[in-house]
């Protein structure tokens, strides 16, 4: 074979390989049938533990028949749990499956905004790995936030860092900087910029800081969304269809477990390639 030949079979074999990885990374649709109306998720290609394993259940039939067993306006609406099925009315229901649980896959560009799906799971105290309970799911409805109130949320949840950046970096020349207000105006402004600087890359590589995205500010005084629940679960597609169910389900009656009072029952999901 020459050189030619070569060339021509590698560069066959290098777009085969681009396709072939083209067609594993597309995302999946799922379209959820309600009685009360129709929604269609697009499922994440690279959350590929929870995205195969919500596939496999629901091409099994394990939601088809199910109820939405918790329902909070302007947060979640929650459905799928095994033990909804045929639960008689008033009954709480919702608790899930331990045995279906799996490792987080906690993905930094996904958020909660609304329409996101994302996996349940147990509290810290009994699930410290953040496990995903597969056996349910929920969609955010969340709510509409002002650019302002996340500026205050983001100082208020920061300011514990903050402080203590501070005594570091401005404790040790607070004596000098009070000298250079008055007698050296330019130089003093200089050290505050250097000195709030070095406070802010404290917050960025401190575990449990928080800082809005542009993204997250776009979509949360928008859409909105529930942004406390960002880090805490696994969010593995977002809704593209029937955002006008998620709000009526949502809006329902319901009980003091949460529940509807009329029961909301999954007919069945079908996942479209």
């Amino acid at each position: 074979m020459n050189l030619q030949i070569r060339k021509v079979y590698c560069l066959l074999f290098t777009a085969w390989l681009s396709m072939s990885a083209g067609v594993q990374a597309q995302d999946k649709t799922a379209v959820i049938t309600t009685d009360m109306g129709v929604m269609k998720v697009r499922l994440y290609h690279d959350v590929p533990n929870h995205t195969r394993t919500f596939i496999s259940r629901a091409t099994k039939g394990d939601f088809n028949g199910t109820l939405f067993t918790r329902i909070i306006k302007d947060f979640i609406i929650q459905g799928g749990a095994p033990d909804s099925k045929n639960a008689p009315p008033g009954v709480r229901v919702g608790f899930g499956d331990r045995s279906a649980e799996i490792l987080p896959e906690f993905r930094e560009h996904y958020f909660h905004k609304k329409g996101a799906l994302v996996a349940p799971r147990q509290n810290d105290d009994i699930n410290p790995q953040k496990k995903s309970d597969m056996s349910q799911f929920f969609i955010v409805q969340g709510k509409v936030y002002r650019a302002g109130e996340l500026d205050t949320l983001q100082r208020a949840a920061n300011l514990p860092i903050r402080r203590k950046a501070m005594n570091e970096f401005y404790q040790p020349v607070r004596e000098e900087m009070e000298a250079l207000k008055t007698t050296d105006p330019v130089e003093y402004n200089k050290m505050v910029v250097e000195i709030n600087a070095k406070a802010d890359s404290v917050i960025r590589t401190t575990p449990g800081h928080l800082l809005f995205s542009g993204e997250q500010v776009q979509a949360y005084t928008t859409v909105g969304g529930s942004h406390h629940l960002d880090g805490q679960y696994t969010i593995f597609g977002e809704l593209t269809e029937g955002f006008d169910v998620l709000d009526k389900i949502a809006s329902q009656p319901k009980d003091a477990y949460d529940r509807p009072r009329k029961d909301i029952r999954i007919i069945h999901i079908v996942i479209e390639q």
